[in-house]
């Protein structure tokens, strides 16, 4: 099952809650760890049946009860979800969307991410609706989640910063740094469409920013804007029959593909290039060998790196390579759930990796590394440990991840 976002006429925190309690999902799943995040009490939630434009729909209104409500900074809302009992992997998954605006919000303000001072986004509606949201998403278990380009909207907006130009620097920041496709939105009123809540959300959790070529909609759940537009403000999320369904457990991971063809380095420099684009966060880097022009012998140098780490790898292209520039495209893969941990071997701890295969199988590999080290102190055999290590359980205090 997909879970798809069409977000025709704007993206935000409150129309994503909506559309998946009007798909469906119980207010208590979306209560229970608000509750236990100690929110319990201070707020109120209420999913109303409305219209917009004449079509109907659910909206979502959250309203604080707290007498005086605290100014939240993300170091304080971090420690407040981190302490919380919540199940790991939602956990996680809150924890990525606000770490996507304060990164956002300290790039745009020239600041560290531990000094930002969520003002909109620290408010008792935006926890409501980022946690009600993963909640509710893990509450579906889809096997991807994919977007729409969101509309970028136009004009300017008030905030506690002043009038800021639409879209909203933390905005534009974030879809820079997850490569997130924005809409023109001409022929729109001015105003803000989409808001760096909702942007932060689809930007973690969805997979791909297009729909299936071709689907079967199960369900559909609408959610309205509070705005009044010249045509229906509304969100739809729909549950997706694919043609193929993804294999369960598989999860589409984007990439960003950087490229140079080098004819000017020597194998000094250009191990020096693979060691720094590694070290600035590519997932992998390697060098083919190629005959370019003139008959001349020269390198294909390709890094693999997450779309918010591409600006990263860029500088270090341009001031360690010795390339006059790059190519980039957008592509991406199918990964398997996996977790760190250790083996525990009569001659050492190794290092291991256990991932998931979509049948529920689990595989183990120790680390390379951890290996020849306990070769060498042991005097057994790389095969000697394989074999040990397949022998003990794997340890580990880690969540599935990707």
């Amino acid at each position: 099952m997909e879970l798809h976002v069409d977000c025709p006429t704007g993206l935000a925190g409150d129309m994503l809650l909506a559309g998946l309690i009007d798909l469906g999902v119980p207010l208590e799943v979306i209560e229970r760890p608000l509750i236990a995040l100690g929110l319990d009490g201070r707020y109120r939630l209420d999913a109303l049946e409305a219209r917009s434009g004449g079509l109907r729909g659910r909206r979502v209104v959250v309203q604080g009860l707290e007498p005086d409500p605290p100014a939240r900074h993300w170091a304080e809302i971090r420690r407040q979800i981190q302490d919380a009992d919540l199940d790991r992997e939602l956990q996680t998954q809150v924890l990525r969307v606000f770490g996507a605006l304060a990164d956002a919000e300290a790039a745009v303000h020239g600041c560290e991410a531990e000094a930002v001072h969520f003002h909109e986004v620290g408010a008792i509606d935006a926890l409501v609706d980022v946690v009600g949201v993963c909640a509710a998403v893990r509450h579906l278990q889809p096997a991807i989640v994919s977007c729409t380009p969101p509309p970028m909207g136009h004009g300017s907006v008030p905030t506690a910063h002043g009038v800021l130009p639409v879209p909203a620097p933390a905005v534009m920041e974030l879809a820079r740094r997850h490569a997130v496709p924005l809409k023109h939105s001409e022929g729109f009123p001015p105003g803000e469409l989409t808001t760096p809540t909702g942007l932060a959300m689809m930007a973690t959790l969805a997979e791909r920013f297009a729909p299936p070529s071709t689907f079967v909609p199960l369900a559909v759940g609408v959610g309205l804007g509070h705005r009044d537009l010249d045509r229906p403000n509304l969100l739809r999320i729909s549950r997706l029959q694919v043609d193929a369904e993804v294999p369960s457990g598989l999860r589409w991971q984007p990439l960003v593909v950087q490229e140079a063809w080098i004819d000017d380095a020597s194998p000094e420099d250009l191990a020096w290039l693979l060691t720094r684009l590694r070290e600035a966060g590519a997932l992998d880097a390697a060098v083919v060998p190629l005959q370019m022009k003139k008959g001349r012998a020269a390198h294909a140098v390709t890094a693999l790196v997450s779309p918010e780490k591409a600006e990263s790898l860029r500088q270090v292209w341009l001031a360690t390579g010795s390339s006059l520039g790059l190519r980039e495209r957008q592509q991406g893969r199918w990964v398997l759930p996996r977790r760190s941990g250790t083996l525990k071997t009569p001659w050492g701890t190794l290092r291991a990796k256990q991932m998931r295969r979509p049948d529920g199988r689990c595989s183990v590999k120790p680390e390379a590394d951890d290996l020849q080290r306990l070769s060498r102190t042991s005097g057994c055999s790389i095969e000697e440990l394989r074999l040990a290590a397949a022998s003990v359980p794997f340890e580990t205090e880690e969540s599935w991840d990707w």
